[in-house]
């Protein structure tokens, strides 16, 4: 199968979707692999390492997407990019299609079909292709939370861990899961107060044993929100509902009762954001302010530490990005996993959840496969 990997468009995206040692891989099962130039510049992967690896490099963004029968990206199509897909092409990267109604008409409109790393499945009911970027993102929020709370920042002017003598910042994750898990971890080490809220009491026991008692958890309800919220001198969005938009878990008005120069994290962004007043933001003006408290709202986190997010990326996605370059399209249908990721195939949205959250007609891959 010909590959090609676009440079990124995103503002302040430096990832790639395959390095110098993945496309080795392809090149090696078989395949050509073209790739645009500077694709790798973020990472400091320069075209002649690309063509050391059997790549072949060309002078553009277009000259890939005309010749390549899948397109192996990083973040979401622009609109520059949905435009030059075709019925004939798999494209494979992270979409985030519910809160972006406009990419999901483009896509169906090109007739492609669109396979979302962040809904692709393992056998542990897990989202591989999501993990990896997660733990970064958790890692990045308490970074970026760390920034936000200084006084010329905005923020209360706290050091997140103290010193002897003084207290810790009050540090409030919502979610559980793998963003949260590592966001609490990074708080836990720099010596903040960390709470966890989920509702899933499984989930809770699982973090009480890892944690050994540095982490407080507690059963996420609307009181419990609202407490823990409302003393929080960092709150850390980190709730996934898979393929669907976010719930809105801390509204307008809670903001009013937040401690002012408080700082919210929305980790959640790419699936609409948990908190009401999010909205996304780049690495050039990561932050803004709502009601005295200070969000900060970047939509591709990872993306500033590209060198990590790629080889962690890469190394989750090269099995089933191989398995689709192998069969093309019947490894979708072998494989349950990699159908759990098919979004969009030939006009048609595949994917419940996202169809739900976008209003829009769902048909199983039962009903569109040939």
């Amino acid at each position: 199968m010909k590959i090609g990997v676009p440079r990124e468009i995103k503002t302040h995206e430096y990832r790639v979707g395959l390095t110098p040692g993945a496309v080795r891989e392809y090149v090696a099962a078989g395949h050509s692999v073209a790739v645009e130039t500077n694709a790798g510049a973020g990472i400091g992967a320069t075209d002649d390492l690309y063509r050391k690896a059997g790549a072949s490099v060309l002078d553009s963004a277009r000259e890939v997407f005309a010749s390549s029968q899948m397109i192996v990206k990083v973040k979401e199509p622009q609109a520059s990019e949905w435009s030059q897909l075709r019925q004939d092409q798999i494209l494979f990267t992270y979409l985030h299609l519910a809160p972006d109604p406009d990419q999901a008409k483009g896509l169906l409109a090109s007739g492609c079909t669109a396979i979302a790393y962040e809904t692709v499945t393992d056998a542990h009911g897990g989202l591989p292709l999501l993990a990896p970027m997660s733990e970064v993102a958790g890692r990045l929020a308490i970074e970026a939370a760390g920034a936000a709370l200084r006084r010329h920042a905005g923020g209360r002017g706290l050091l997140i861990g103290g010193v002897p003598g003084v207290q810790p910042a009050r540090i409030v994750v919502i979610g559980g899961g793998v963003v949260g898990t590592h966001a609490a971890r990074m708080a836990a080490g720099l010596g903040a107060e960390v709470t966890i809220l989920d509702r899933s009491l499984s989930r809770l026991r699982q973090l009480d044993d890892l944690f050994l008692g540095r982490v407080r958890t507690k059963f996420s309800t609307i009181d419990s929100i609202e407490e823990e919220v409302f003393a929080a001198d960092v709150v850390i969005g980190a709730v996934l509902v898979p393929g669907a938009s976010a719930p809105k878990l801390v509204t307008r008005d809670m903001l009013n009762s937040m401690r002012k120069g408080s700082v919210i994290v929305d980790v959640a962004i790419d699936q609409g954001g948990c908190f009401e007043t999010s909205h996304p933001t780049t690495h050039d003006d990561p932050t803004y302010e709502v009601a005295g408290v200070i969000h900060y709202c970047v939509a591709n986190m990872p993306g500033a530490v590209p060198l990590t997010s790629s080889q962690a990326l890469n190394n989750a996605t090269l099995p089933f990005g191989l398995a689709l370059a192998n069969k093309g399209f019947a490894a979708v249908l072998e494989n349950p996993h990699l159908r759990a990721g098919l979004n969009v195939y030939r006009g048609r949205l595949t994917c419940e959840p996202v169809a739900r959250s976008l209003g829009m007609p769902f048909s199983p891959i039962e009903r569109t496969a040939i």
